[in-house]
């Protein structure tokens, strides 16, 4: 892969913003700059003390399901939501957020190290110093993003 120039136009005649990928081919070495592209286009909604917040993917560190409430997790804040984890599955799909339990969803770009215990599973070090764990029936796709 020959090496990738970033470019940036500014103007006040420009009214929104315009992402161009100019290429000879859009193979594989361009779908984790174009997964990353994709994650900042759209936001989630979190509730906080009753109002609703747009929240940039990039931003969050994990989501978290506790008795049926959905928590969203920035460096800053918790966000509720009404949606269900397996809705920001969907939603997050073919983004750096994976499932690595039965209720939790991180985001893979936050996470700083792992560690494997004795029982087959994975602990994982996340960016805001927390520590979650990565349950057997995730550790085979955790692995393989995570390590490569």
């Amino acid at each position: 892969m020959s090496p990738i120039r970033l470019k940036i136009n500014e103007s006040e005649d420009f009214t929104d913003i315009e992402i161009i990928i100019n290429c000879p081919a859009a193979d594989e070495s361009l779908a984790p700059v174009i997964h990353q592209i994709n994650q900042m286009m759209f936001s989630i909604h979190g509730k906080k003390d009753g109002v609703v917040y747009p929240l940039v993917p990039d931003r969050l560190l994990y989501i978290e399901s506790v008795n049926d409430t959905v928590f969203l997790y920035t460096d800053e804040d918790v966000y509720e939501s009404d949606k269900k984890l397996y809705e920001f599955e969907e939603q997050l799909r073919d983004t750096r957020f994976m499932r690595i339990s039965k209720n939790f969803i991180v985001n893979m770009s936050k996470i700083e190290s792992v560690k494997a215990l004795m029982n087959g599973r994975f602990e994982a070090y996340i960016s805001n110093g927390e520590k979650v764990i990565v349950n057997r029936h995730y550790v085979k796709s955790f692995r393989k993003h995570f390590l490569g």
